[in-house]
């Protein structure tokens, strides 16, 4: 299996792209010229470094991208600067996902997995998940005023309302984490169909390794892919009781 990472010089992303190589796999990455990207992973024979701004490929450069690609993880998303936030592209990630799989579908021959980080700021309206009133006018104010959010939908709704269970060349996943924080190692964590708890008023944890360690699951237990496909799970750190709690 080739693997494309999608934002891989980020938080997420290089934390994917070191387990990706760390397991022997093949792996096609897209950096900015600017990037930082170990040199233990430059030198790696493994590793196919694409330099290049990804908002600015042509479609020719998408079908050359996924052409020997079995897999594409997307880690992208804005840089939190005013800027990353409110400058351009502000349809980064919506455009890039839109473009993969224009790419994948226009390919002849087996199906592609796809594997898209969101948030639980994203609402999954084939399950019709129901947010309390006050979450809702939250992120609908976001929606409309933060554009990385706007973001963030769009692309899922591609996903979920164009792509949807499709004729099978694209099967995806959106993995759905809360309360991103850093962490060392990987720890325990549960997945779940929807949020338990609210993003806004009550958000959980998620570490960015458990995030990896999940997507990397999914890509290599066709098991665990065909549970989640065409799915959003929903990714929480356990929280550990101390004692006398």
């Amino acid at each position: 299996m080739k693997v494309l990472i999608l934002g891989a010089s980020g938080a997420t992303g290089r934390l994917v792209l070191k387990h990706l190589l760390d397991r022997g796999m093949e792996t096609k990455v897209v950096i900015r010229e600017s990037a930082k990207i170990p040199d233990s992973h430059r030198d790696n024979k493994l590793l196919e470094c694409i330099v290049g701004n990804i908002s600015e490929f042509g479609m020719d450069e998408f079908y050359k991208l996924v052409a020997d690609c079995d897999a594409v993880v997307s880690c992208l998303g804005h840089n939190i600067s005013f800027k990353g936030i409110f400058g351009k592209p502000r349809k980064l990630v919506t455009n890039c996902i839109e473009n993969i799989c224009r790419a994948i579908m226009a390919r002849n021959d087996t199906k592609t997995k796809l594997i898209l980080m969101s948030t639980t700021a994203y609402r999954n309206t084939g399950m019709k998940e129901k947010y309390g009133c006050g979450d809702r006018m939250v992120l609908s104010t976001l929606y409309y005023l933060l554009p990385p959010h706007r973001d963030n939908v769009e692309a899922g709704l591609y996903l979920q309302n164009t792509i949807g269970a499709g004729d099978g060349k694209i099967e995806w996943v959106m993995v759905r984490p809360d309360g991103l924080f850093d962490e060392e190692e990987v720890s325990g964590y549960e997945v779940h169909q929807s949020p338990k708890r609210s993003s806004i008023s009550d958000p959980g944890k998620t570490s960015r390794i458990n995030v990896s360690d999940f997507m990397i699951k999914l890509l290599l237990d066709e098991k665990l892919w065909k549970e989640w496909r065409y799915k959003l799970p929903v990714l929480y750190n356990i929280e550990l009781k101390t004692e006398g709690n």
